[in-house]
């Protein structure tokens, strides 16, 4: 049999990748109902799995080549895909069309992919206390140097602009691949016949359809990313942040901060601390949550995001459990001890940390009067036992800096760089500042190191800790610059009933 002969008789193979929600079933369907009408023969077969991000299913089909005659055999098709043997790869995610290219479906001599270039973070990539999201420069170019041809698109933003969901974008882009021997004219047909949505979905494969036939960008000259901030305008960005979270007094306190450093070590010691100094003082809080959820752009997202149109309902529930802690944040200290404390008796004795879980309607009125209420807290925060701690804890931090700045400018900016551990809520927060604490308390200041020697073993503390969130890591990096080790945390033991098993059979019938 001749090579021609042979690509004649083998079927195209199509591998499509969507997450949960994107449509990817329609846009399944919609393939295989554009081949049949077109006179071909196909099957198409899901095959449900997870990327970590939400439900992700790829889709498999096979497409006759030929127009296949009503009275001629039906050719036998394959039901999943077979490592080097896919023609046309399309995903609506970057990485997920990557994982796919790892699991062998994207080969440099037959692999056509067509892939967007959104992103959906992974769990691996959220745990990372730094920033652990992959670059997507490299991605891009892995992916150019293992398929066939590349084509990267933003399905994601196509799809906004047309109101439709993503899978007819990635419909409109297979058309204008070319690489199914199926016209325009027929999907359009087939997404006509569908009924709902029509006319949304058609704007989205005329969007998509006409990303594929412009001039490709370079992949490493789309993801250059934008000029970093000046200093200056950090530090504007940062004071605003204040003025929003408290007031303008509390923004004048950021102010002051940063002069002292300046003053103690230069523009350059309190530009490194600028950033870091402004999340942490802007810490989460049950007012700020509260503000956050009601922000119009917050709602504007939502209806983005689910599709929502002028005149539908849309109906969003927020889910909350403060626990004691939460609470006590915003409690005088005196009162917000003896809460704190009740509740450590109750862990004492081997019952579950106090918490109330409550279900709240931001649509609803009384949902979006709780919200307000809680909202109008903002003026108390300053009375409250939470304000208290944290400025006690920032004011370390800063002593610290200053401290270090009259010995060595280095320690200086080292100490001022970990204020990268603090972010967070909750035990996050937490355990970046008893990290950050116990670097400043046995190792900034350790004698008999020289400050060179401590500026370095801040750094690799630094690195360690943000490398890995389970605190590992950081220990590994304390016993390697012989530093002190962290104390073990006491962990409640709880013991549970179980409920004896009869050992008497059970009655015959």
């Amino acid at each position: 049999m001749t090579a021609h002969h042979a690509m004649a008789g083998r079927p195209l193979t199509v591998l499509v990748c969507a997450l949960g929600g994107e449509g990817g079933g329609v846009l399944a369907e919609w393939l295989y109902a554009a081949a049949v009408r077109a006179g071909h023969a196909a099957q198409a077969t899901s095959i449900p799995g997870v990327a970590q991000r939400t439900g992700a299913t790829t889709y498999y089909l096979e497409i006759s080549r030929e127009p296949v005659p009503r009275d001629a055999p039906r050719p036998v098709f394959g039901l999943s895909p077979v490592p080097g043997c896919t023609d046309l790869l399309v995903s609506s995610e970057l990485l997920e069309t990557l994982r796919q290219a790892a699991a062998g479906h994207v080969s440099p001599d037959r692999t056509r992919v067509v892939s967007s270039t959104a992103r959906a973070l992974t769990v691996a990539e959220k745990m990372v206390p730094a920033d652990g999201r992959v670059d997507a420069a490299a991605l891009e170019r892995t992916l150019r140097a293992t398929a066939a041809a590349t084509d990267l698109v933003d399905f994601e933003s196509l799809a906004r602009e047309a109101g439709t969901v993503v899978s007819a974008v990635m419909l409109g882009a297979i058309a204008g691949s070319g690489v199914l021997p199926i016209a325009r004219g027929v999907y359009e047909d087939v997404v006509r016949a569908g009924g709902k949505g029509v006319e949304a979905s058609l704007r989205g494969v005329a969007l998509g359809c006409a990303a594929m036939q412009r001039a490709p960008v370079p992949a490493v000259a789309a993801a250059v990313p934008a000029a970093p901030l000046a200093p200056t305008e950090l530090r504007a960005l940062g004071r605003q942040r204040l003025v929003d979270y408290q007031d303008e007094a509390y923004a004048r306190l950021y102010d002051e901060r940063l002069a002292r450093l300046a003053a103690a070590g230069g523009e350059p010691l309190a530009e490194a601390a600028q950033r870091w100094l402004a999340l942490w003082m802007a810490y989460d809080d049950l007012v700020h949550v509260a503000r956050l959820k009601l922000a119009a752009s917050r709602l504007e997202r939502v209806r983005r995001e689910t599709g929502a149109r002028d005149g539908d309902v849309l109906k969003v529930w927020d889910h909350y459990k403060p626990g004691a802690a939460e609470i006590a944040a915003m409690l005088p200290p005196r009162w917000a001890a003896r809460l704190v404390a009740w509740d450590r008796r109750r862990v004492e004795r081997g019952e579950e940390p106090w918490a109330m879980p409550i279900r709240l309607g931001a649509h609803t009125v009384l949902g979006a009067l709780a919200l307000k209420l809680l909202a109008s807290l903002k003026p108390w925060r300053r009375r409250g036992q939470r304000h208290a701690a944290e400025q006690a804890l920032i004011e370390r931090w800063l002593a610290a800096m200053t401290r270090a700045a009259a010995e060595h400018a280095d320690l200086a900016l080292e100490i001022a760089r970990c204020g990268r551990l603090i972010k967070g809520y909750g035990s996050t927060h937490e355990r970046g500042q008893e990290r950050l604490l116990h670097v400043l308390d046995h190792v900034a200041f350790a004698a008999p190191r020289t400050a060179a020697e401590r500026a370095a073993a801040v750094r690799a503390l630094r690195e360690a800790a943000l490398a890995d969130d389970s605190g590992l890591g950081f220990d590994r990096a304390l016993a390697e610059h012989g530093a002190v080790p962290r104390a073990p945390r006491a962990q409640p033991v709880r013991w549970y009933k179980r409920k004896p098993v009869s050992s008497t059979p059970p009655l015959s019938p």
